[in-house]
Formats: structure tokens, sequence, C-alpha cells
């Protein structure tokens, strides 16, 4: 079986349809995102449009979250004041952008996804098991990892919110990170999303990288309104 799963639009609804191409253009069995479908980026309703058109099994992000209900924090743990104040701008930003079809439509997002696949007990997950916004950096001591298979008695974790793809195996464990469709942070501006392939008996990952115009997309950003920084971010793969 085949799995993609992608992440952390933000808004950028042309990286989105630029990975949605990608992954038609391949044989995948199975589709979801992990949520953050809207923030940050100047197309949130173009993002959600899509996610609705395809019919994408998709997880609740802590942005999505905020912006459904109303809320007036992203959950984003901003330690810089400069930051959070540009953050605070996004979501309000956002928050009137979206209308309320679409706002009824993230409030109907999912928390977890758990299937099982080839053998394997799966789940997928925004920030991690315990929380909506938890980073699961790649980092992470491998015990307080553990800790969470054990929670949860599942064999794979699939997460996002990093916005930093990567693939840890420890043992019959594997905890996964899909990346960042529209707003990476590893230095690579390319959208970016994961593929698994799992047999009975193994199983591996691959970070797709894809060309999208990202200059365009940070052009868009530029004269929305929104911060000007977000552009910079974006067309240097960055915080």
């Amino acid at each position: 079986m085949t799995i993609a799963v992608f992440s952390d639009i933000h808004g950028n609804a042309m990286a989105l349809e630029a990975v949605l191409n990608d992954i038609n253009s391949r044989n995948i069995d199975l589709v979801f995102c992990g949520g953050d479908l809207v923030g940050y980026g100047a197309y949130p309703n173009e993002v959600i449009k899509l996610i609705r058109k395809y019919r994408i099994p998709t997880i609740l992000g802590n942005y999505d979250e905020a912006v459904g209900f109303g809320k007036s924090d992203c959950g984003c743990a901003y330690t810089d004041p400069q930051m959070k104040e540009w953050g605070r701008i996004s979501l309000e930003w956002t928050k009137k952008q979206v209308d309320l079809e679409n706002r009824a439509f993230l409030r109907s997002l999912l928390g977890r996804i758990q299937f099982t696949a080839c053998g394997k007990k799966v789940l997928i997950v925004h920030g991690s098991p315990r929380q909506i916004n938890e980073y699961l950096y790649a980092e992470r001591s491998e015990d307080s990892v553990l800790r969470l298979f054990d929670e949860e008695k599942v064999d794979i974790i699939i997460c996002g919110h990093t916005h930093l793809p990567y693939t840890r195996i420890m043992g019959s464990k594997c905890l996964i990170n899909a990346g960042s469709v529209g707003k990476p942070k590893d230095g690579d501006k390319r959208a970016a999303y994961t593929v698994i392939k799992l047999t009975e008996s193994s199983l591996e990952t691959e970070v797709i990288r894809v060309e999208y115009d990202v200059e365009r997309m940070a052009q868009a950003i530029e004269v929305s309104g929104l911060p000007k920084e977000f552009a910079m971010a974006l067309m240097n793969a960055n915080s």
C-alpha cells in the first residue's frame, strides 16, 4: 500500500495545487492531509475549496481550530514579541477572509485519523497524539517518543506542525513528519509532502519536493495586507 500525507498548507493554494497534481501522477492508494489549511498565506478559501473538491480526509490543525472556532490565539507558541504580533495580524486577517461555509468546514475536521494497513496500526495527528500544537521534533528523546506509542498502541504515528519533514524508526515503531506544503522551514522553498510505502514486512518513506511559482505566491502575500515578512520567509524557506 502506498500512502501520501501532506500538511501545513497555510493558505498557499499554488503550492497545494502543485502537490495534488504530483500526487495524481503517482500510483497512490490513500491520501491524507495533516491540517493547518489556513494562516500566513493569501488564499485560505482557495485551499479549503481544493481540499473539499478532492474530499481529502483532513486533520484539524491548530490554525484551523483558531479560525474555525473564532479563537483569539492560534496556538503557535511564539517566543519573540515581534513574531507574536505578526501572528496576531495573520490570525485576525485570516478570520476576516474565511467565509462562513469554510469556517464550518474547518470546525468539521477530524482530531485524529486511525486505521490499519498491511498489518500496521497507523495514527495521523497534527501536532502530537496528546496535543494539537505540541511540536514533535526529530531530536525528541527516544524514551519520550516511545511513550507516545505505548499510550496509543500503534505502530506508525504521522504528524505535521513543525514544517520539518523526517522519518524516525525505533525498532518496530516509526514516527513520520510529513513536512509542509505551503510554508517549509528547512531551507528548501519547494512544497513538500511524504509518500509511505508499506508491505507486511517493510516500510519506506520518501519526502517529495514539488516545484511551484514561489515568487508569485510571495507577491500575493505582499499585496494581501499580511506582513511582508511572511513573503520573505516563504522565499527563504525559514520560520
